[in-house]
């Protein structure tokens, strides 16, 4: 699989080609923030850190970025099988 670059993320953000994880819509939630806001900090942001899993060997991306009010937010996301963008979290630093 290619290396997850910030461009790929934004190709699939534009084209709607991700899903946001029951945790990442409940995190969403609790810090007040839209699918939009998400949308936002994964468009505008940039890749911080890149993890391994130790037992699935998947790799995750830390992308910080801004919402549409201005706050500084980070989410985790990889892509899933199908080539979609998977939101693993999001929150606000």
């Amino acid at each position: 699989m290619p290396r997850l670059s910030i461009t790929r993320i934004r190709d699939l953000i534009r084209s709607l080609n991700y899903v946001v994880s029951l945790h990442a819509a409940e995190e969403l939630e609790d810090e007040n923030l839209t699918i939009l806001d998400l949308e936002n900090i994964l468009l505008t942001g940039r890749i911080v850190e890149r993890q391994r899993d130790r037992k699935t060997r998947e790799v995750k991306v830390l992308v910080r970025g801004h919402a549409l009010d201005g706050r500084e937010a980070e989410a985790v996301i990889k892509i899933a099988a199908a080539g979609t963008l998977y939101v693993i979290t999001v929150y606000c630093i």
